[in-house]
């Protein structure tokens, strides 16, 4: 996997997840390990609406590809201001820009303190070593 592929300016959980944040809202996505490992990307489903209300480390979706089928995990509590609508007739997007156009959720956090927590791209990159062996 690529160095860049990992990028500086997020969050990561274990889970594969990114938490970026941007203007006071947390956007989330899936990292491009996660899409190396699902392969072609063939549906996201998002469980969550506008005006609902997260918890981090619960589902708020699924992701399916040739290979599998996934759960989405929040990485923070808060309340979801929009969806990534497009992704419901372009799943492809995940593989084509999964650090850009494929957000997932946009989520004003209850407590920014819970960004803390998640890896930064260095624990990211080191927790990549480990699973790829």
């Amino acid at each position: 996997m690529a160095q860049d592929e990992v990028r500086a300016d997020r969050r990561y959980t274990k889970d594969h997840e990114w938490a970026k944040e941007d203007d006071g809202v947390v956007l989330v996505g899936i990292t491009a390990y996660a899409v190396d490992q699902l392969g072609d990307i063939t549906l996201v489903n998002v469980d969550v609406k506008p005006g609902d209300t997260l918890t981090a480390g619960k589902a708020f979706g699924t992701i399916e590809s040739v290979k599998t089928l996934s759960d989405l995990f929040a990485p923070v509590s808060g309340r979801v201001e929009r969806v990534n609508a497009e992704l419901e007739s372009r799943p492809e997007l995940v593989n084509d820009d999964c650090y850009g156009k494929a957000w997932m959720i946009a989520v004003t956090p209850s407590d920014k303190s819970e960004l803390e927590p998640l890896l930064d791209a260095k624990a990211y990159t080191e927790l990549l070593k480990t699973a790829a062996h």
